[in-house]
């Protein structure tokens, strides 16, 4: 249900939620936090669809404040919906024009639920210093998007340069797979030191940057930064040891190949994490992430960052594919060979026609008649 209260005030808002409660029960009264989505006008729609979703795990009061044009009359637009059209939480928008569009923060202290946590979220564009942005200053965590600005390594560094406790970035988020994936493949022997590793990734890719500077933080060694073009993501990861490198590359959609010294190569499930999954990771915690800061602050000044990939030997995506199309093409082999030797359609208890059949109770490769039959479970038969 959708409710549009146009020209409204926070008053008439927070009445019309009350009222919604009490006459339809339409809104439950389990919400664990308060989540501000702070984001222009035409892109509230993609951000209340992503906390729609991740409300199913952490129901909770969204509200949107939808800045639109500063020009013209001071005017506040609300919104409120709930049940099938707000997932499991309640979402309120306020779209803000004019003047009113410079103070979202006075819009949403009246609607904020009593006593609970407040997570603020910047989709689009992050503020340089998002403790310091006067909605990011009344919330325990502040969520930013660095992948979603206009300059993203850029807005990576100034987030590096005014990081404060409670902040979180859902490029760190995009790499959860990433690291788990490299941490699984490091428990296994032999347990040599790694030496040095070298990420490819999207010149553009922030989350290749932090993914490079968790490895140098956690592994003690230098970690080489290698540019591949545009909008490629990460594209893979090798770490260089004694015994032999360990390499996860993925060429393109969610399959990866991992490789690893003594054991034979793998396809590995490794999709790009949609923003609903990387703000339902980022909503179960409310106390500071400790590692995302020593990576922001500390991790990427000691990446090397050279011009080419091909002078720093990084991950082949082309080599990558070709594997990846060999793996693949010997599954199918597999899979028709197995259809191929077993029954068709087979009777279940055939009986002989004449000398030259099998007897029953005959072993399988004894001689019946004048012919050996072959114990191949009928592969001979494809």
């Amino acid at each position: 249900m959708i409710i549009d209260l146009p020209s409204t005030s926070t008053s008439a808002l927070n009445r019309r939620l009350v009222d919604l409660r009490e006459t339809g029960g339409a809104v439950a009264l389990g919400r664990v936090l308060t989540l501000v989505i702070c984001t222009g006008d035409e892109e509230a729609e993609e951000a209340i669809a992503a906390a729609n979703d991740a409300s199913r795990e952490h129901p909770c009061r969204v509200l949107v404040v939808a800045r639109g044009s500063r020009r013209g009359a001071n005017r506040l637009d609300g919104q409120i919906r709930v049940g099938g059209d707000a997932g499991a939480s309640e979402v309120v928008v306020a779209r803000l024009y004019g003047e009113l569009a410079r103070h979202g923060d006075a819009v949403v202290v009246p609607l904020l639920l009593p006593d609970a946590p407040v997570v603020a979220w910047w989709p689009g564009e992050p503020p340089a210093v998002p403790a310091e942005d006067p909605i990011g200053a009344m919330a325990q965590r502040r969520i930013t998007d660095s992948g979603a600005a206009r300059r993203p390594l850029k807005a990576l560094q100034a987030l590096a340069a005014g990081h404060a406790p409670g902040d979180t970035d859902l490029a760190w988020s995009r790499v959860t797979l990433w690291r788990g994936l490299l941490a699984a493949a490091l428990d296994q022997p032999p347990h040599d030191p790694v030496r040095s590793a070298v990420v490819t990734g999207a010149e553009d890719s922030p989350s290749a940057d932090l993914l490079a500077g968790w490895l140098g933080l956690a592994l003690g060694c230098p970690v080489t930064r290698v540019r591949s073009e545009p909008g490629s993501g990460i594209v893979g990861v090798r770490l260089e040891r004694g015994s032999g490198d360990v390499e996860l590359v993925r060429p393109e959609g969610a399959t990866a190949l991992l490789t690893a010294p003594g054991q034979p190569e793998r396809q590995v499930s490794l999709p790009p994490r949609s923003v609903r999954d990387c703000l339902a990771e980022e909503l179960r915690r409310l106390d500071p992430d400790e590692v995302y800061g020593d990576v922001l602050t500390q991790g990427l000044r000691a990446l090397a960052r050279p011009r080419r990939a091909a002078e720093a030997g990084g991950s082949s995506r082309e080599d990558a594919r070709r594997r990846l199309a060999g793996h693949r093409a010997a599954e199918r082999e597999t899979a028709a060979a197995v259809r191929g030797a077993e029954p068709q359609d087979a009777p279940a208890e055939p009986g002989p026609t004449d000398d030259s059949e099998v007897v029953a109770g005959a072993g399988a490769g004894e001689p019946v008649g004048s012919e050996l039959v072959p114990d191949d479970g009928g592969a001979s038969a494809a």
